[in-house]
């Protein structure tokens, strides 16, 4: 799977990519912060890169917010205000 994956043993870090220095860097749990939204458009995981201190923000397919919620990243649920 692209952009990000967990190990099977040891503590949870988790491996993304820095879309603007191109780092590919390895974060802890408590690094990542994910949002769940209504659609796929809306739920992403976030992380500022240590390399180059960069916002980043990815989107989140069911199967990376599956990996991040078991390795217990913080979730945060989008509510739309209608």
């Amino acid at each position: 799977m692209p952009g990000i994956a967990a190990p099977s043993t040891g503590p949870v870090l988790f491996k993304a990519a820095c879309p603007d220095c191109q780092s590919g860097v390895e974060l802890a749990a408590g690094s990542l912060r994910l949002a769940i939204g209504a659609s796929r458009r809306t739920t992403f995981y976030s992380f500022t890169c240590p390399a180059c201190g960069a916002a980043v923000r990815k989107p989140a397919g069911e199967r990376i917010v599956e990996l991040l919620t078991g390795g217990g990243v913080r979730t945060l649920r989008l509510h739309s205000t209608l």
